[in-house]
C-alpha cells in the first residue's frame, strides 16, 4: 500500500531495505522504520530477515522461521511495512552486495535504499565488496549511541538521517527473556504475547 497521492506514473517506489537478524525484532526497529517512512521520504520499508550474518556467530540466532514470524506479527497493522524472506533463498552466507543486486534485478519498479546503523558504517570497510555497495546503491545511515558521523565526508550515495537514537538491542531482549523479565513494552504486544505463550509451552 502506497501513501496517498503516490506514485506518479513512471516514478519508482522508494523502498527501504532494513536487513538484519531481528533476533528478535523490538520497538527500536519499528520506531526507526516508522521514522524513515514519515520523515525521510521512503514509501515502504522491507524488514529483510537475514538467515546468516558473516560477522556474527550462527549459534546466537533464533531459527529463521521464528524470527520471520515475529517480524510479521510486529508489522501487520502498518501498511508501509513488509516482512521479507528474500535472503532465505540466496546462497549462504548472505552478503548484502549480492542481495541488493538481486533486488534491483527482480524489482526494476523500485528504488532501493539500504538502511544501516552508524555502528555498521564505522566498520563498513570490512563488508564484502563494500566499495561496490556504496557505488551502486543509495544508503541511509541512522544514528547509534557512541558513533559520530561526519556528514560532509560521506560519499554522494550515502546520507545520514536524523532519527532519534534507540538504545534497545536484541541481545538485551534475549537476555531479559532468559531471566524471566516482563519486558512487554520493549517489543510489539503481539510479539510479547507469542513469546510469552511459547515460553509456557
Amino acid at each position: 500500500m502506497l501513501k496517498e497521492g503516490q506514485k506518479d506514473k513512471g516514478e519508482k517506489i522508494k523502498t527501504g531495505i532494513f536487513s538484519g537478524s531481528f533476533n528478535p525484532i523490538h520497538i527500536g526497529h519499528l520506531a526507526l522504520a516508522n521514522y524513515l517512512c514519515e520523515y525521510e521520504g521512503l514509501d515502504e520499508v522491507w524488514f529483510m530477515v537475514t538467515p546468516q550474518n558473516p560477522l556474527k556467530e550462527q549459534s546466537e540466532l533464533w531459527s529463521d522461521k521464528l524470527r520471520l514470524k515475529l517480524v510479521k506479527l510486529a508489522i501487520k497493522d502498518y501498511p508501509y511495512f513488509s516482512a521479507s524472506d528474500f535472503e532465505f533463498h540466496l546462497p549462504r552466507p548472505s552478503y548484502s552486495v549480492h542481495t541488493l543486486d538481486k533486488l534491483r534485478a527482480a524489482h526494476p519498479e523500485r528504488e532501493f535504499y539500504f538502511i544501516i546503523g552508524a555502528d555498521n558504517w564505522s566498520r563498513f570497510d570490512r563488508w564484502y565488496e563494500s566499495e561496490r555497495i556504496i557505488k551502486e546503491n543509495q544508503i541511509l545511515i541512522y544514528p547509534r549511541p557512541g558513533y559520530h558521523i561526519e556528514e560532509g565526508e560521506l560519499p554522494e550515495t550515502v546520507r545520514l538521517v536524523h532519527s532519534p537514537e534507540f538504545e534497545i538491542s536484541s541481545t538485551f531482549i534475549r537476555q531479559a527473556l532468559s531471566e524471566g523479565k516482563d519486558i512487554r513494552y520493549f517489543v510489539h504486544p503481539r510479539v510479547w504475547s507469542y513469546l510469552s505463550m511459547r515460553s509456557k509451552s
